[in-house]
């Protein structure tokens, strides 16, 4: 049986997150229904990382195993033929090596956040940025990033509803730039707690806003408590970029 390994890209948007759900539109849910439409199988995919409703993504990884042994470009070719409807496209197919995993074999995930900080709301980019119309210090939240980096007990910025079994997590990324009318947030770690990224970036905006300073933010993260967490950013602005497999 051999295992396929596909690299997706969607947008959010219209989807109740990654994860199946009982007459829910997903992600996960139009690709199964792409590959039993074009295999006749009833399959379960598994993916690198399971997104949140409204959260998109540039390069999640899936794998998918079927019963025959299709080219690789027949496979991506025929799931883009029956997900031309959705918000959801393959743009790469391979078969996968030995054991190979899409979660349990990757050794990290990147994220991206995009702040669109201009006065004017977004016409074009409507539900792929959060609009922030004051002035950012980008400096300030850079600053405040950094704090950040390293291995740390992220219990400060972990939702409640988070299932992993340690809050203790190894952020190898954090920065903010400023790329024109957008601030752009990158994070790189092996793992994530459930809604740690769009945690942080709600402290750093705050940060951004002149409301906190970045030794607040070192204040917060060494609380260790939830309730010392800055706002929650929008899932409007946040992407899955990549996955890495050693």
């Amino acid at each position: 049986m051999p295992r396929y390994r596909l690299t997706v890209e969607y947008d959010g948007s219209g989807y109740n997150g990654f994860q199946a759900q009982t007459e829910q539109p997903t992600i996960q849910g139009a690709i199964e229904t792409a590959v039993t439409a074009f295999s006749g199988q009833s399959v379960r995919i598994a993916a690198a990382g399971r997104t949140d409703t409204g959260v998109h993504a540039t390069g999640q990884v899936v794998h998918v195993d079927l019963d025959k042994d299709w080219p690789a470009a027949t496979v991506m070719n025929a799931l883009n033929a029956h997900l031309v409807r959705e918000a959801v496209s393959v743009l790469d197919c391979a078969v996968a090596e030995g054991d190979w995993h899409a979660r349990f074999s990757a050794t990290g995930r990147r994220y991206l956040y995009r702040i669109l900080n201009r006065p004017g709301r977004p016409a074009l980019d409507r539900g792929r940025v959060w609009h922030v119309k004051r002035a950012l210090d980008v400096k300030a939240m850079n600053a405040a990033a950094l704090v950040l980096v390293g291995q740390h007990d992220f219990t400060t910025f972990r939702d409640m509803a988070c299932q992993s079994a340690s809050p203790v997590k190894t952020l190898d990324v954090a920065r903010v730039e400023r790329v024109g009318d957008e601030v752009r947030l990158v994070f790189a770690a092996r793992s994530f707690l459930h809604r740690q990224v769009r945690s942080m970036t709600g402290t750093l905006v705050e940060v951004g806003l002149g409301r906190w300073s970045p030794d607040e933010v070192r204040t917060a993260l060494e609380a260790r408590n939830r309730a010392a967490c800055g706002p929650v950013a929008p899932s409007d602005g946040l992407y899955l970029t990549g996955v890495d497999y050693g």
